[in-house]
């Protein structure tokens, strides 16, 4: 019975691990998406290409690995025991404020397809670096597991 065990928390492990690249891929494309889509005219051929390649990237990419990712990364926890430990918390807490970023791009989309544009291309470069640091706490939150 622990082999099984042991079997199925690696396959969960290295699902969540494949599916956090995909959101995480995704996640770095979005905004640099939106950095391109501003440059164009509100009302032009290419602005739609744009507003179409950002609903693509959110309806087949993001959004499906943001569930699978949250699916098997609760039960990740859950096989571990993870729920009681401070390391946890603290990763979820980062997990979480990803996770409010995502919908928060994707709010964004739906503004920059009604055409506004609220923020400048400096400011979308910047947001780009949030998943990079988010993403470089919680690895080792869940690596080092330093409390």
């Amino acid at each position: 019975m622990d082999w099984v065990l042991g079997v199925t928390y690696l396959w969960l492990k290295a699902g969540h691990i494949v599916f956090v690249i995909f959101w995480m891929a995704g996640l770095f494309m979005l905004p640099r998406f939106f950095v391109y889509h501003q440059e164009t005219a509100p009302k032009s051929p290419e602005n739609a290409v744009w507003v179409e390649r950002e609903r693509k990237l959110l309806k087949i990419i993001l959004w499906p690995s943001l569930i699978v990712v949250w699916a098997l990364g609760l039960a990740l926890a859950e096989s571990i025991g993870a729920f009681g430990h401070g390391w946890f918390h603290a990763k979820l807490a980062l997990v979480l404020a990803l996770t409010a970023y995502h919908v928060w791009l994707a709010g964004y989309a739906t503004a920059l397809a009604r055409g506004e544009r609220r923020l400048s291309g400096k400011h979308l470069r910047m947001l780009n670096e949030v998943p990079g640091v988010a993403a470089a706490l919680i690895v080792v939150l869940a690596i080092v597991k330093p409390f």
